[in-house]
């Protein structure tokens, strides 16, 4: 039986990364990946890295025409149509939660 319990992070995101190689739109066809990455960095530089923050890649979170997309967890909010711009307003989020 599987182990239940809680996220040791106070704060998840999750980066829509999925890829429908050009057959329709995807999250990656707007640097979903890049911003995964730049994100990662951030929480690094701001020692959020592994303990009260996390990012994580995701699959589809069905939301595909208005990607890239990315969630915030325990609360998730959505962030949709997300560019690189973006990244300051995500970190953001994460600190004002990550310090609560």
């Amino acid at each position: 039986m599987a182990d239940i319990s809680k996220t040791p992070f106070k704060v998840q995101g999750f980066v829509c990364t999925n890829d429908r190689h050009g057959e329709s739109k995807s999250c990656a066809d707007g640097d979903s990946n890049e911003l995964r990455s730049l994100l990662k960095k951030r929480l690094k530089e701001n020692h959020l890295w592994g303990g009260a923050a996390r990012v994580s890649t995701s699959g589809c979170l069905g939301l595909c025409s208005q990607g890239p997309n990315i969630v915030l967890f325990p609360e998730g909010k959505l962030f949709s149509h997300v560019t690189l711009a973006d990244a300051d307003l995500i970190m953001s989020e994460i600190k004002k939660k990550a310090h609560s």
